[in-house]
């Protein structure tokens, strides 16, 4: 079983359809993220514990993180969690899944 939570794109997306605010990490690196982005707050995994302070206002609060195909997601999540993130979930297949 997974130390973290995660969200399948079909959820995430009725979400996004209602205009429902989403605190949302890409963890992709800068060059993916600029190629194509789904709006979430650029952060690539290697830089997550330097840039912690960008997000430490969300510990309590919902983050949905995604990256190419859920790998690095998973990791963020798991480090997040380790840092006392308590409601943090990986967007299932990534942007991959959320554009196929």
């Amino acid at each position: 079983m997974s130390s973290f939570v995660e969200i399948s794109i079909e959820e995430f997306k009725s979400r996004q359809a209602q205009n429902e605010e989403i605190n949302f990490l890409d963890v992709r690196e800068e060059w993916e993220y600029i190629e194509n982005n789904l709006g979430a707050l650029n952060i690539p995994l290697a830089e997550i514990p330097t840039r912690l302070s960008e997000i430490e206002h969300l510990k309590s609060q919902e983050i949905i993180v995604h990256c190419k195909s859920g790998k690095r997601g998973g990791q963020a999540c798991k480090y997040l969690k380790s840092q006392g993130f308590t409601n943090v979930k990986n967007l299932c297949g990534g942007i991959e899944a959320f554009q196929a």
